[in-house]
């Protein structure tokens, strides 16, 4: 914008001043309008700004891209605004207002970057914990195999999405010595600044998780018809491929199976079962590992180092298993202890920054449940909770700490590890040298149950105490193995009592104990008295007043238990049911049955049951009912047998044994042997009332 005097000027064509700049050390452009050459005038030397040092030297023009070379020597008039002159002291500067382009402020400090962007891989040789990968992308570039899409899949923070961008910068890599395709990026290259950093023009990424739709899928179809910018290829990355619809990866399959051949495409997935198969199939697949805990150690104390962060050896480890594997995870956990330890990480400080008990505390608690001391347990929990962990995180220290130990039992080896710290791997292996694999399998079943329960508890600490309580009790049960050879060799000693009400707490849940008539014969027979249940048979029936002829044709039937068992081989369920719950027999002869039916028995019961058995058996049967002289039903006396079978085996001392040392067990069927249910008394035995072998007045003599 020109002020009115000086519009006014050039319009008469008088000479127009020369306008000093503030802060320009550079000659002011003359404005003329006449054909006639300007008189010439001395130049204008160069005025440093306020501030700016003195000297010999060239100068730069605030704002602009000149620089002139003062001159030594007096001060020199200088045109002012309306034509007057003024002579202006060495060093001193106009003041005109502000410049046009002001001096440019001066550089602020570059922000702080997190670790893991700080330190993010850069070349293929960076990648750890991935050598079969780079091996074979290593292979492929050198053979000149490149397939036109990648699918690289893992858990989070493993480096799919540098995996990524290293595959873009190996595609498009161009340098004075090398114009191909290569994995050796030793050297950077012309497009590797712009692809690493995500700005390059011809690397396109794309989210999948907020560009979910056809649409979007739509346009990368529509430009990779296009040759790329700038680079080789044009390369396309989409991260959490499988966010995409199904209409998405539908119009994603042709380009996808035959691409334009400057067009490559990388997809990274999380959830690799949630791409279609279809999409698999076009793709070459990596999966990439979970880093090892001693590599990621390595590498955290590398990344420490230049830091110049001193870090103790068991912080690292707490923060490599921390991790779970992944080295994005690790490097933010190692940031966020650094600024937790102000510059210095130590193993006390992760543990109370991630609220971890101490692995030697863990130790300490598996020992006291292990020997069954469950009152010292819980003092150790209440110690822990008081020191800030968490109840659930104690006990998966401790199922983790009984894994390690069920390893070390099995693969000694497993003691290299260097993420173990010391009390780990000596105690450790002390323990695995005592403990059996069953005693430590089910310390871990019991483990696994609680954690959830822990987690899920409106009162954790309790839950967790109720844990440890279960698991001190079931430390010194026997194995089932071991219960099973001490009853065959007679080890199990008299019945010790029983805690009131069957016993709490154990092994577990839900053990049970069948006992059979198999488990008499292996105690002397000295030391026990003669079971009930050898001698015990089937229910009878009512027995037959006399003996009569029975029809000879079709099949015999001489109770109410055996016409029971025609009508199941009839298929006749409904009057078996009833035959067996809704009558009570009285009498029962050969073409005769007294029966008193039940409340709930239909009328026409009766009938029906002697119309089947006249047609089953080709004779004449009449079934009579009468009322208040039947005794029990086939199915109560059958449950009170059951009954009285599942009594006995309990007051035999050998199932007591059993039972004491499994407490919450119970005998739930008795299965006699046919054998035995077949042996009939001996010669001169008096049977008692129930039927069974009475005890001898005098010692019998064998």
């Amino acid at each position: 914008m020109v002020d009115a005097p000086l519009a006014n000027r050039v319009r008469s064509g008088r000479k127009q001043p020369q306008r000093a700049r503030h802060g320009s050390s550079c000659q002011p452009p003359t404005l003329s309008v006449a054909p006639a050459p300007t008189p010439a005038r001395p130049p204008v030397p160069a005025v440093p700004a306020v501030g700016a040092e003195s000297g010999p030297g060239p100068q730069r023009a605030a704002g602009t891209g000149m620089t002139e070379t003062p001159e030594a020597g007096p001060p020199t008039d200088a045109p002012l605004r309306g034509g007057a002159a003024a002579t202006l002291p060495a060093g001193a500067a106009l003041d005109d207002g502000p410049a046009l382009f002001p001096d440019a402020p001066p550089a602020a400090a570059a922000p702080y970057r997190v670790l893991a962007r700080k330190y993010r891989p850069q070349r293929f040789e960076d990648l750890i914990g991935q050598e079969p990968m780079v091996r074979t992308l290593t292979n492929a570039f050198a053979a000149g195999r490149i397939p036109q899409a990648w699918m690289l899949t893992g858990v989070r923070g493993v480096g799919k999405t540098t995996t990524a961008r290293i595959l873009a910068r190996a595609l498009n890599y161009q340098s004075p010595a090398v114009d191909r395709p290569s994995v050796d990026l030793s050297e950077l290259g012309e497009h590797c600044k712009a692809i690493m950093e995500g700005r390059h023009v011809d690397v396109i990424e794309m989210d999948a998780a907020s560009n979910t739709g056809i649409a979007d899928v739509r346009e990368i179809i529509e430009a990779s018809r296009y040759r790329p910018a700038t680079a080789r290829y044009k390369v396309y990355i989409i991260d959490e491929v499988h966010m995409l619809s199904t209409a998405a990866f539908n119009g994603l399959l042709k380009t996808l199976e035959e691409p334009p051949e400057h067009v490559k495409f990388v997809f990274a997935t999380t959830e690799i079962r949630k791409v279609p198969v279809t999409v698999l199939s076009r793709c070459q697949r990596f999966d990439l590992r979970r880093v090892e805990a001693d590599v990621l150690v390595a590498h955290l104390a590398k990344i420490a180092s230049a830091e110049s962060v001193a870090v103790e050896d068991e912080a690292l480890a707490l923060v490599a298993r921390a991790a779970e594997g992944s080295v994005r995870d690790s490097l933010s956990l190692l940031d966020q202890a650094i600024a937790h330890g102000a510059g210095t990480v130590t193993a006390e400080a992760v543990r109370a920054m991630l609220g971890l008990a101490d692995r030697a505390r863990v130790v300490d608690l598996f020992e006291h449940v292990m020997r069954g001391d469950a009152g010292a347990a819980l003092a150790e929990l209440s110690d822990q909770y008081a020191s800030g962990a968490e109840p659930s995180v104690v006990l998966t220290d401790l199922a983790a700490f009984t894994h390690l130990v069920t390893r070390l039992r099995i693969v000694p080896e497993a003691a290299r590890d260097p993420s173990l710290t010391a009390a780990e791997r000596d105690r450790g292996t002390a323990l695995a040298a005592r403990l059996t694999v069953p005693v430590l399998t089910r310390a871990w079943q019991i483990l696994l149950k609680a954690i959830p329960e822990v987690q899920g508890s409106p009162r954790p600490l309790a839950a967790a105490e109720m844990a440890l309580v279960r698991l001190a009790y079931a430390a010194d049960l026997p194995s089932p193995e071991e219960a099973i050879r001490m009853i065959t060799e007679g080890k199990a000693g008299g019945a010790p009592p029983r805690p009131p009400g069957g016993g709490g707490g154990g092994g577990g849940g839900g053990a049970t104990a069948v006992a059979a008539g198999a488990a008499y014969a292996g105690a002397p027979h000295a030391t026990r008295s003669a079971p009930r249940l050898a001698a015990e048979t089937a229910p009878s029936a009512v027995a037959s007043p006399a003996a009569a002829p029975r029809p000879t044709s079709g099949p015999v039937l001489a109770s109410l238990a055996d016409v029971a068992v025609l009508c199941g081989e009839k298929r006749e369920l409904r009057l078996k049911f009833a035959v067996e719950r809704q009558l009570r027999p009285v009498r029962f002869e050969p073409g005769r049955i007294e029966v008193e039916p039940t409340a709930d028995a239909p009328a026409d019961l009766a009938g029906e049951l002697g119309r089947r058995l006249t047609e089953w058996t080709g004779a004449r049967w009449v079934v009579t009912v009468t009322r208040g002289a039947g005794g029990t039903t086939l199915y109560d006396e059958r449950t009170a047998t059951e009954s009285r079978r599942r009594d006995d085996a309990v007051a035999d001392p050998l199932v007591a044994a059993v039972l004491a040392r499994f407490p919450g067990a119970k005998v739930v069927d008795v299965r006699l042997r046919a054998a035995e249910e077949a042996i009939p008394p001996p010669t001169g035995a008096v049977l008692d009332e129930d039927g069974e072998i009475a005890p001898p007045d005098e010692p019998l003599d064998f």
